[in-house]
């Protein structure tokens, strides 16, 4: 679905990708709305839209509380009268712990706004896509989605959800107008420890110059680009596509070979 003079609706729009995710629809001619908890975010993106402003509108919303996402529906086609497309970008870390040490209350919150967030846009907005002439739903997963990535376990189960949720929606939905993709971020420059209520992620003592990090706006142009092309799969960054393949060819030895990245910046 090509995205010029259509309606995308993207969330975690007030930073990151998402924020590089919403001008970049900008730039190529759609009317956006973007989505965060963080209204001085959503601000920022405003002001940095320039003279494309005027196609964009914001909502500040928790799309962890299905009734705001159900309320928001209302609003947003109260305002617009149709959407297009839904990118679900928004989520969030967990601390940098393992499972044993990780409490309840950043379980359920990384699981409520990673996993159910998702399925709430997705089901809340799914049944108006249906009735567009042509509409798409993008669902960001991670690279940690389908590679086990020690001291992120649990924020690796709720975008494995994603992925699956995503693949099986696009399943169901076939045979209608509505495309379906799911999307594997490797490493992107993002402020997403910020964002996720974390002071700062620890690091390795190994040399990291060697890691390649996808700028977010380059990783934006590549997820608008599947979109527009209507990939089964994007798979955003080097680092994915080398560990998909990878993982693909022998699951156990992926899962060690991040393991002994990760092992060094793990506490013990």
């Amino acid at each position: 679905m090509k995205v010029q003079n259509k309606t995308i609706l993207v969330t975690g729009g007030g930073s990151g990708m998402g924020r590089e995710l919403v001008l970049h629809l900008l730039s190529k001619q759609a009317k956006v709305i973007a989505i965060d908890i963080n209204a001085t975010g959503l601000n920022e993106t405003v002001e940095l839209a320039a003279n494309n402003k005027n196609s964009l509108s914001t909502f500040v919303v928790d799309i962890t509380n299905k009734n705001a996402v159900e309320e928001l529906r209302n609003k947003i086609l109260a305002q617009h009268n149709s959407i297009d497309g839904v990118i679900n970008n928004a989520g969030i870390i967990q601390p940098f712990v393992k499972i044993n040490e990780l409490g309840y209350d950043a379980i359920e919150r990384v699981m409520n706004v990673n996993f159910y967030g998702t399925l709430y846009m997705t089901k809340t907005f799914l049944p108006h896509l249906l009735t567009r002439p042509e509409a798409h739903v993008v669902n960001v997963s991670s690279m940690g989605g389908f590679l086990p990535v020690p001291g992120q376990v649990i924020y690796g189960a709720s975008k494995a959800a994603v992925k699956l949720l995503t693949e099986g929606l696009h399943s169901e939905l076939a045979n209608t107008n509505v495309k379906v993709t799911v999307v594997f971020p490797g490493a992107v420059n993002t402020n997403i420890t910020k964002n996720s209520g974390l002071t700062s992620m620890p690091q390795s003592n190994a040399d990291n110059k060697s890691m390649k990090v996808l700028s977010a706006a380059k990783a934006a142009e590549i997820i608008i680009d599947g979109m527009e092309n209507n990939s089964y799969r994007v798979l955003v960054g080097s680092d994915a596509k080398f560990m998909d393949l990878i993982s693909r060819l022998n699951p156990a030895y992926a899962a060690k070979f991040i393991y002994k990245k990760m092992k060094a910046i793990l506490p013990e």
